[in-house]
């Protein structure tokens, strides 16, 4: 290897360093529950300063050769998801109810049954879980803890203390989450607290990176497209620290289309169904996944999810639905007023109705355009254009898309993921317009210059006879990352 290769090296070598030290800092020294005074601001520039890092690595990375930057990623993916298990979640309290949830499953108990705050399941209680309240000079009671939360029993209005949110609300969670939530706390015990799945995120991310380097390599891409990724802080902070379930789904919807691209159709659907019963959410995979004998997909995936149910409605019956239309209403989709773009020009229900033709109609196009044996870029434009439609307030909900990116090496899409951190940590709808704005004109921007010249021309025409086969440009440009390409060496 030569001498500026070794430099390349110990360049992005130093970049992973400094991303994974803050990555723990951030985590340990700025507690996101613990702020008193309401501002996050120091949260909110460490999170822009590691996005930047993000940036600067995949730019140094490219320049690195291809068999030694292979070996980066994978160090750089193990050592940001260690430092994101430095601390307990920092922006989202979920995994508490994930725990929960497995340790009543583990109790031979439904987890649509009861609430969490149910006295019935008294005894199953974790001392971190439920902390006993802490009596005051007045006699009263009260609740301590960064993540603690007071409400009143059911039945004897006693004060409980609860690090679970919603813990007068049944479960929300499909029984595909279900299942990894009682597989976890099998293996643990009630006993440990947020670790057990921060640790299952680790494994799941590192599975993602994996899957993606061996299918890049295959297809005949880029391996080192894997850091989009690898090295993101979505995956760190949202799949690892805050071990949000959601990154099963991004796992089993890159499975899935990896089999379905392949050929393997049957075992792909299977792979869709146990994603549309992690969190529903992941059914947008579908639309890329039909256009060659979609019959076996739509069969294969409805009888794995209906055989992931079953159990649980045999168990529960109606109750499976758990708090999902609760959820739906309180956080505005019913109403239209989540909807923070299509708001704008669609005031209230309409908004709704609005979202759901604009998802119908991409869904409609990615099915049409999608080339069967690589549906990467319709799971791309599909995942992508439904969470700018719906712009829910959660990140986390992008780690359905960033492998996705990652392997299309369209790192433009990455400004989605980035305008949700944003809409989480600064709570304006007005900056979070800016942000998905400035997101999509990112994208379109991109999306044109890899078409090539005469593309604005080319779309135009497509408009005037739609039905007519889209043109394509007479050689097609790998915009990527700079330098990335299938041929770089």
């Amino acid at each position: 290897m030569s001498h500026a290769g070794d430099v390349r090296i110990a360049i992005t070598s130093f970049l992973l360093l400094a991303s994974t030290a803050l990555t723990g800092w951030a985590i340990t020294a700025l507690p996101y529950y613990d702020d008193k005074t309401g501002t996050l601001m120091p949260l909110v520039y460490a999170t822009g300063a590691l996005w930047a890092l993000f940036a600067v690595s995949l730019l140094a990375v490219h320049r690195v050769p291809r068999r030694a930057s292979v070996v980066l990623v994978l160090v750089g993916a193990v050592a940001l998801g260690g430092a994101a298990l430095a601390g307990p979640p920092n922006t989202s309290t979920d995994s508490a109810r994930y725990a929960w949830d497995g340790i009543v499953q583990n109790a031979g108990i439904s987890p649509y049954d009861h609430v969490p705050s149910d006295p019935a399941l008294t005894d199953l209680r974790p001392e971190w879980l439920f902390p006993a309240p802490v009596a005051q000079a007045d006699g009263s009671l009260t609740c301590e803890g960064a993540r603690i939360m007071t409400v009143k029993e059911p039945g004897t209005g006693d004060v409980l203390c609860t690090a679970i949110n919603r813990a007068n609300v049944p479960t929300i969670y499909p029984p595909s989450s279900e299942l990894v939530f009682a597989g976890v706390r099998l293996l643990t015990g009630p006993e440990p607290e947020y670790w057990p799945m921060q640790v299952a995120g680790l494994a799941m991310s590192l599975g993602i990176t994996l899957l993606l380097l061996r299918t890049l390599a295959v297809t005949g891409r880029d391996p080192r497209w894997a850091a989009l990724w690898a090295w993101s802080p979505l995956a760190a902070t949202e799949g690892v620290t805050n071990s949000h379930i959601d990154i099963l789904g991004g796992l089993l919807i890159l499975v899935a289309t990896i089999l379905v691209a392949s050929g393997r159709r049957w075992r792909g659907s299977i792979a869709l169904g146990a994603a549309i019963a992690v969190k529903l959410i992941p059914v947008i995979a579908a639309p890329a996944l039909l256009k060659c004998q979609g019959w076996k997909i739509v069969v294969g995936s409805m009888a794995a999810f209906l055989a992931l149910y079953i159990p649980y409605i045999i168990t529960s019956g109606i109750d499976v639905l758990g708090y999902l239309p609760g959820y739906l209403t309180e956080e505005g989709y019913s109403s239209g007023s989540r909807f923070i773009m299509l708001s704008l020009v669609a005031p209230g229900p309409a908004a709704l109705v609005l979202a759901a033709v604009l998802i119908a109609v991409t869904g409609a196009l990615v099915w049409w355009k999608t080339d069967p044996a690589d549906p990467w870029l319709g799971q791309l434009v599909m995942i992508g254009a439904t969470l700018l439609i719906v712009t829910p307030r959660y990140p986390w909900y992008a780690l359905l898309l960033v492998p996705v990116i990652a392997m299309t090496g369209r790192w433009g899409w990455l400004a989605v993921p980035l305008a949700l951190t944003e809409r989480l940590l600064i709570p304006s709808v007005d900056l979070a317009r800016i942000s998905v704005s400035c997101a999509i004109v990112i994208i379109v921007v991109m999306s044109f210059r890899r078409a090539g010249p005469g593309s604005v021309r080319r779309l135009g025409a497509w408009l005037r006879h739609p039905l007519d086969p889209f043109p394509r440009a007479p050689e097609a440009k790998n915009t990527g990352i700079p330098g990335f390409s299938p041929s770089t060496t």
